[in-house]
């Protein structure tokens, strides 16, 4: 079990943020890939075509982002909500997912990417579960930058299993604090992130990452995730070195302390 860390030590894990470029750029980006459909029926294609094309656009997404510093990087893959879409799309999403986790994660773990899977694997078949839980072993020692893929997740399902866990475990009310939730979130051993993009121009956070991005900038483009490149990337990040981060404290002295 990982030890206590507070907010401050979640958020900023300096052992990996020293080795970004600058402190202007985020330790850890986490990605609402929205608009893979809307990207297929602009293009006269079938939705498979859509999602097949939004995987394929994940590689060079996180190539860039980890020439720009990132180390960190979650993509909201599947939520616990698109259970409810039609069984041939949700069959075939599936389907993709079994195809490319099997096929990207010797190439992941070539260039040293950490895979982690953040979510609940029960409602998996056995087939995907085990790729899955394949490439997780199989890159588990990598350290060049951590890919969490968000799948079957959903952050009001992740709080509820933490605070059954927590119950379970007979701990006294009394002491339950911010880092006891921490440690029995699917995120214990990651950091926050610092920056979440929603691609496709909503600005909801679709119950993505709830507790651990209460502190995080929010940058939503219009731009669809098979199209999002490396112009997105620029002016997602450049939006975030503009921000400042106070993290609830005043401007000036108060939020320096936060590193904000």
């Amino acid at each position: 079990m990982p030890a206590e860390r507070n907010h401050a030590d979640r958020q900023h894990d300096l052992g990996g943020r020293d080795e970004s470029k600058n402190g202007n750029v985020p330790y850890h980006v986490a990605i609402i890939m929205d608009g893979n459909g809307r990207w297929a029926h602009q293009h006269g294609m079938g939705i498979e075509d859509g999602h097949r094309a939004g995987f394929t656009n994940i590689e060079p997404v996180l190539e860039r982002l980890a020439e720009e510093g990132v180390r960190e990087v979650t993509l909201f893959a599947f939520s616990t909500e698109n259970w409810q879409r039609p069984p041939d799309e949700v069959e075939s999403l599936m389907s993709l997912m079994s195809d490319e986790i099997a096929a990207g994660a010797k190439r992941f773990n070539q260039k040293r990417v950490r895979l982690r899977h953040i979510g609940d694997d029960s409602r998996l078949s056995h087939v995907v579960r085990d790729k899955v839980r394949e490439a997780v072993a199989l890159t588990s020692g990598n350290s060049e930058l951590t890919l969490n893929v968000a799948f079957d997740y959903g952050g009001r399902s992740e709080i509820v299993r933490a605070i059954r866990r927590i119950v379970s475990e007979g701990i006294d009310p009394d002491v339950i604090d911010e880092s006891t939730v921490e440690r029995h979130l699917y995120t214990a051993d990651g950091s926050d992130p610092d920056l979440v993009i929603r691609t496709g121009g909503e600005f909801r956070i679709s119950n993505f990452l709830l507790w651990q991005s209460a502190y995080a900038e929010f940058h939503s483009t219009p731009t669809l995730w098979p199209d999002f490149g490396e112009h997105d990337i620029a002016a997602a990040l450049q939006a975030y070195a503009s921000r400042d981060r106070r993290f609830g404290a005043r401007p000036g002295i108060d939020s320096e302390r936060h590193g904000g």
